[in-house]
């Protein structure tokens, strides 16, 4: 295993993509194996229907794990020369902690770039299913959409890191890049959904985004927020709508002190249902076990109705009030949603307030 430096962390996201790099091809299936544990994984994973408020799904649909199975296929591929650039002890630290449990709006966890000379072709093609796997097919093509804008395509400036042993206990796969911490882990990891936090966010058009966002692929989700958001009475947005966003990156656990914002418990009957839709919509680019998770960890927590919402009147483009920066936030729940000046989403969902996690802004 792993237990060299990690590979520096790049600047914040200001910096953008290679002017000179091109869109990546659509998903290829160069290999049959690899082409039928993809059709498989897509299967597996069920619409969320706007009017089934906290149901993301039946529960046997989390007994398909397939993006699993190809992280185990590619771990008994490597070499050892690959496992010791990528491949880490469960539980390795470096400077920023615990690395598993690390997240960034822009980084690179190890040097293993998915694109690059260290990996066959079979073995990029099966990170490339698997990452595919955590999404829904319905998302790939606006998933695609961000990867190009923000770093000229998949498979060019990502790179992945994997922690502990798949064929024998806990592992988990972090692949990262900018506006993007995604992970599988087969519900080996102790109390978090996702495995722990992650991250996605999108610069459309540039940099600093105009106030409609065009082509943001994220931003529906903030004009659902919005919609909620409407939705209050006078006493209801007083108490929803704050002055100062706190950092983006501020998504620890409160452990005791209550987060600022207007509980879900206290909305009427067709505002909590409409706050659950809103919540559907967040969780809606994601495979069913990740969902299955979120769910589980809502409920050992009190569920929906112990999160409070909030909206920022810091950073509200073109000062129109429809709020860019908005967050959702219970015991152990964050979701952080920061438009201004383009999307960043800062995610961290646990079934405990003791789940212990590191960020950079």
């Amino acid at each position: 295993m792993n237990t060299h430096d990690h590979a520096p962390t790049p600047p914040d996201c200001a910096c953008g993509p290679t002017p000179d790099l091109t869109l990546s091809p659509p998903l290829p299936s160069r290999r049959v194996f690899v082409k039928t544990a993809a059709l498989a994984s897509a299967a597996t994973i069920a619409a969320v229907g706007s009017g089934s408020p906290l149901l993301f799904g039946k529960e046997e649909a989390a007994t398909k794990n397939e993006p699993e199975n190809l992280v185990k296929a590619l771990y008994k591929s490597l070499t050892p020369e690959q496992k010791e650039e990528f491949c880490y002890e469960w539980d390795y630290k470096d400077d920023r902690g615990l690395l598993r449990a690390h997240v960034s709006n822009n980084w690179q966890i190890s040097d293993a770039n998915i694109g690059g000379k260290l990996f066959t072709k079979d073995q990029q093609d099966m990170i490339e299913a698997m990452f595919w796997g955590l999404y829904q097919p319905d998302w790939h093509d606006r998933i695609k959409k961000q990867l190009k804008d923000d770093a000229g395509g998949y498979g060019k400036h990502q790179s992945i890191a994997l922690f502990g042993n798949p064929e024998e206990g806990p592992f988990q796969l972090v692949m990262t890049g900018r506006h993007l911490t995604i992970r599988c882990d087969g519900d080996t990891t102790p109390h978090a959904a996702f495995g722990g936090p992650i991250f996605y966010g999108h610069a459309a058009e540039e940099f600093n985004e105009k106030p409609n966002h065009a082509g943001n692929v994220f931003w529906p989700q903030a004009l659902k927020a919005n919609s909620l958001y409407q939705m209050l009475d006078g006493k209801q947005r007083e108490q929803a709508l704050i002055a100062q966003a706190p950092p983006e990156a501020q998504i620890h656990f409160a452990k005791g002190k209550p987060p600022a914002g207007l509980m879900v418990a206290e909305l009427s009957k067709d505002q909590k249902a409409f706050a659950a839709d809103v919540l559907a919509t967040l969780v809606e680019p994601y495979r069913q076990i990740d969902r299955n998770e979120i769910e589980k960890c809502l409920a050992a927590n009190g569920g929906l109705d112990q999160c409070r919402l909030s909206f920022f009147k810091s950073g509200d483009l073109g000062n129109n009030g429809v709020w860019d920066n908005w967050r959702l936030e219970g015991p152990s729940f964050v979701w952080h949603y920061r438009g201004a000046p383009h999307v960043h989403v800062w995610v961290n969902i646990a079934d405990t307030a003791d789940f212990e996690i590191t960020t950079r802004g």
